[in-house]
């Protein structure tokens, strides 16, 4: 199912719901800007979440933009175990729940 070519098909989306996907762009856009938090941590960010939500499409849109801004293979590393630890971490506080 994941085929970066799905992307293409995003031009649909915009077709048949200009209105909702000018929104989405706009906040896209916005949440991503360089700003207070720069813009090579918001992308390290997007790529945590993406590891944990497990978005092929997100972690390769937000790896090139990463790279681009600046960041480097050992802060990929470190991000991948950021999302890690955080999936483990919701895994063994949810285990709560069970005892």
């Amino acid at each position: 199912m994941f085929d970066m070519k799905n992307l293409q098909k995003i031009a649909n989306l915009k077709e048949n719901a200009p209105e909702a996907m000018a929104g989405f762009l706009a906040l896209d856009e916005a949440a991503l800007k360089e700003g207070a938090i720069p813009k090579k941590y918001k992308e390290l960010m997007a790529l945590a979440v993406a590891l944990t939500t497990q978005c092929g499409y997100c972690l390769e849109v937000h790896r090139k933009a990463a790279l681009k801004a600046g960041a480097t293979e050992e802060e990929l590393a470190e991000t991948t175990f950021v999302a890690v630890a955080l999936r483990a971490g919701a895994a063994l506080t949810h285990g709560t729940h069970l005892v």
